[in-house]
């Protein structure tokens, strides 16, 4: 259902130049005529604001239940860190965050793990951009399981596309709930995105270019 929040976020993204329409390819390597770049965010305002539409999925999903949030390199640091602010500020949850480095750090400290250190018997929560093939989610995985023996229940990202992943008539979204135990959720799905383009008329060639790729990859 399209609310009046869901379609804040959509409109904030827009703005924000982060959900566009053309011709793009997606990490798994789909043609696709919309894509969401959340690296697109690059003000402090655009990023407070991304945090607190985060904080408020992770309140009213789990509250307080976890001990830290991870967000994976790239894109995942600034969001977790975000939403960590936010929780914080806004919602009074002071939790941890922490994030990986793509290249191990051979001097200092060291290690490729910045951030909250995780221990064993931990609540982790990861905080993404977007699943599509759920790519991501299995790089990550060996990661967190590699600093402890953490426990991962849930996922929270800006858009579900609602996309096949590997297997035929499965969502990436369902495999990753089946592989892993994550739940995932989202400030918003393709859907909310198609129907608040519906709602507003807009270009027809969006539309129907939209609703062919939907028809093609997405399981709702």
């Amino acid at each position: 259902m399209l609310t009046p929040a869901k379609k804040e976020f959509i409109e904030f993204m827009m703005s924000a130049d982060v959900l566009r329409f053309g011709n793009f390819v997606t990490k798994s390597g789909r043609n696709t005529p919309y894509f969401v770049n959340t690296g697109n965010y690059k003000t402090g305002a655009q990023i407070a604001t991304l945090g607190k539409f985060y904080a408020t999925l992770v309140k009213e999903t789990c509250g307080d239940q976890f001990e830290a949030m991870f967000g994976p390199a790239y894109k995942g640091i600034p969001l977790a860190t975000a939403t960590a602010a936010s929780l914080a500020r806004d919602y009074q949850i002071d939790k941890p965050y922490f994030f990986n480095r793509k290249e191990v750090k051979d001097h200092g400290e060291g290690g490729s793990i910045v951030g909250y250190k995780p221990k064993d018997g931990d609540r982790i929560i990861i905080i993404e951009d977007v699943i599509t093939a759920g790519t991501a989610i299995r790089e990550t995985m060996p990661i967190l399981k590699g600093c402890a023996d953490v426990t991962v229940n849930d996922m929270f990202i800006s858009v579900n596309r609602c996309e096949v992943g590997q297997n035929p008539g499965k969502t990436a979204v369902m495999e990753v709930m089946e592989e892993f135990g994550i739940q995932v959720h989202s400030i918003v799905t393709v859907k909310d995105i198609h129907d608040y383009l519906v709602e507003q008329g807009t270009d027809a060639d969006i539309l129907t270019h939209m609703e062919q790729y939907m028809e093609q990859y997405c399981v709702f």
